[in-house]
C-alpha cells in the first residue's frame, strides 16, 4: 500500500473542497493511504472524511512562517515512507514540510521560487482552472490531463453526537433552518445582519426554529440576529455561535432542512453535511467557489461591479448584498427544490 501526504489548505471551506481531491486519489488508487497536514482545527474535520487515514496538525499560526515547526514536523514524517506529496497552498513555506520529510515525488504549483522544493512543479493556468476545486484536482492528475468533474465532498455524520447536542442545546422541537452570518474574508461577503435578523423572524413566524451557527468570535452577530428578530419570534431563534466545535457543527447541519449562508467555510461544511444550501454571494463569485452539491440555491445579483473580490465594498454601497431582500431569501428556503442558481 502506497501513502500520499497532502499539505492541506488553511481555510475551512478550502479544506472541505479538498475532499474532492482526496476522493479522486482514492478512485485512482483504492488502497492509497492519504494523510493530510493542516492547522490543528482541521484534524477533526478531515477525520470526518472516509478517504483520509489521519490528519496531522501543524502547530503554526495562520500567516506565521514557522520554519522550525515545519522542519521538525517534516523530519518526524521521514519514517512514514510516503511515495508522494501534494502541496495545495501556493506559498513557499507550505512546501517545507514535504521537503524535510524527503518525499521522492513532490507536486505543487510553481510559485515563490518553490522549484527548490518541488520536483513536479505545475504551471497554474487560471483560464482553464477557473474554480478553486479544479486547481486542487489538477494536482491529482498528470500534467495536461483532463480535469474530471469534482466528486461532492461528503462528511461523515456522528448521529449519536448529534442527538447529544440537540438534547444539551434544547433543539429539535420544530423543523430547523440554520443561519451562518459570518465570513472570515471580510464584510463585502456578509449579507447585512439586519437582513439575517428579519429572515429569522419570518422563519420563526412560519413555524421554524432558527439555529445561528458560527465561532465564538461571531457570538455578538448571533445575538444581534436573535434580538433583532420580530417581537415574539425570537423564542425560536437560538444563538449557538461558540457553543459547538467544528465537527459538532457538521452534525447539527445534517439535521437542518436548509442552511442560509454567506460564501464562507461553513457554506461548504453545510453542503458536505447534506443540507440544502441557500448561498448568498456578494463580492465573490458563485462560478469560482460554488457549494459542491446539487442541493443548493445560489442568490447573486450579478451587478456590473461584481465580482470585485474585495474585502470591503470599494464603492461604499454594498448593493450586491443589500439588494437581496429577506423575502427573497425566505422564498428560496421555501421553494428550494425549484432553484439551483437564481441571478436576481
Amino acid at each position: 500500500m502506497s501513502a500520499t501526504l497532502v499539505i492541506g489548505p488553511a481555510w475551512v471551506g478550502d479544506m472541505v473542497m479538498a475532499q474532492s481531491l482526496f476522493r479522486l486519489l482514492r478512485a485512482q488508487e483504492p488502497d492509497v493511504a492519504i494523510d493530510v497536514v493542516g492547522p490543528p482545527w482541521s484534524v477533526p474535520l478531515v477525520g470526518r472524511m472516509p478517504e483520509v487515514r489521519r490528519g496531522i496538525a501543524l502547530p503554526v499560526a495562520h500567516g506565521e512562517f514557522g520554519f522550525g515547526a515545519r522542519r521538525a514536523l517534516g523530519k518526524s514524517l521521514r519514517a512514514a515512507g510516503y511515495a508522494r506529496a501534494i502541496v495545495i497552498p501556493r506559498s513557499f513555506k507550505s512546501a517545507l514540510v514535504q521537503w524535510f520529510a524527503r518525499i521522492p515525488v513532490r507536486t505543487g504549483f510553481a510559485a515563490e521560487l518553490r522549484g527548490l522544493l518541488l520536483n513536479d512543479a505545475r504551471e497554474l493556468d487560471r483560464q482553464v482552472l477557473d474554480q478553486t476545486v479544479k486547481r486542487f484536482l489538477a494536482l491529482g492528475v498528470s500534467p495536461g490531463a483532463v480535469i474530471p468533474d469534482p466528486a461532492q465532498p461528503v462528511l461523515r455524520v456522528d448521529e449519536d453526537n448529534r442527538a447529544t447536542l440537540m438534547r444539551r442545546l434544547g433543539l429539535g422541537n420544530r423543523p430547523a433552518v440554520a443561519l451562518m452570518p459570518g465570513a472570515a474574508y471580510g464584510p463585502a461577503k456578509q449579507w447585512p445582519i439586519s437582513n439575517f435578523a428579519a429572515l429569522a423572524g419570518l422563519l420563526s413566524g412560519r413555524g421554524h426554529d432558527v439555529w445561528v451557527l458560527g465561532s465564538a468570535g461571531e457570538r455578538a452577530l448571533g445575538e444581534q440576529i436573535r434580538s433583532g428578530a420580530a417581537s415574539g419570534a425570537d423564542a425560536g431563534v437560538f444563538n449557538l455561535c461558540g457553543q459547538t466545535s467544528l465537527e459538532d457543527t457538521v452534525d447539527l447541519l445534517s439535521a437542518a432542512g436548509v442552511a442560509v449562508t454567506n460564501d464562507s467555510g461553513l457554506m461548504h461544511v453545510a453542503a458536505a453535511a447534506g443540507t440544502h444550501v441557500v448561498a448568498i454571494y456578494g463580492s465573490s463569485s458563485p462560478d469560482f467557489t460554488p457549494p459542491l452539491t446539487v442541493h443548493k440555491t445560489v442568490l447573486y445579483r450579478g451587478l456590473a461591479c461584481s465580482p470585485c473580490f474585495r474585502r470591503e465594498c470599494p464603492l461604499g454601497h454594498l448593493n450586491c448584498l443589500r439588494e437581496i431582500t429577506p423575502p427573497t431569501v425566505l422564498d428560496a428556503c421555501s421553494q428550494r427544490e425549484r432553484y439551483r442558481t437564481l441571478v436576481i
